[in-house]
């Protein structure tokens, strides 16, 4: 295990791209873009672009198997955060949600509803991602951030 988390960026559709860049710049930890297809990230010393197979669910299978124990994790896939929980990662969604042990259950149950609702015409997707999103998005790293770096230096 490395001393510093990494961070690990589900980034197909994530709208977070640039302020996960920011803090992991203002912290010095790497943060890696994980997609099917190349796609245009912040640049910086620390950050990568990783792409990987077509193939469905191909980000998803990289991210899980390179997460580490404090490790952080940015996705609104629902069954790829409860994977990386499984790992020890700190998993937050683009709205600046966390994902834990105590919430996603109803995660993955909510997600499974919703679906079902969706299969027979019912229901939406989410709401516009707004400047509010951004700013919890924000506070809500910038603090996982903190405790996964505390968490690899305490002893």
């Amino acid at each position: 295990m490395q001393n510093d988390p990494q961070i690990y960026v589900d980034a197909d559709a994530c709208p977070v791209k640039a302020e996960t860049a920011k803090v992991a710049e203002r912290h010095g930890i790497p943060v890696v873009y994980v997609a099917n297809a190349w796609l245009q990230t912040p640049r910086g010393a620390r950050v990568r672009m990783q792409v990987v197979s077509g193939a469905f669910d191909a980000a998803d299978d990289w991210i899980a198997t390179q997460v580490e124990a404090d490790d952080i994790v940015v996705t609104a896939d629902i069954p790829l955060a409860s994977r990386c929980l499984k790992q020890g990662a700190r998993v937050l969604g683009p709205g600046g949600k966390p994902f834990t042990n105590d919430n996603i259950g109803n995660a993955l149950a909510t997600r499974e509803l919703l679906s079902d609702l969706r299969a027979y015409g019912v229901g939406g997707g989410p709401p516009p991602f707004d400047q509010r999103d951004r700013s919890r998005f924000l506070q809500a790293l910038e603090l996982v951030v903190r405790q996964a770096k505390q968490a690899r230096t305490s002893p």
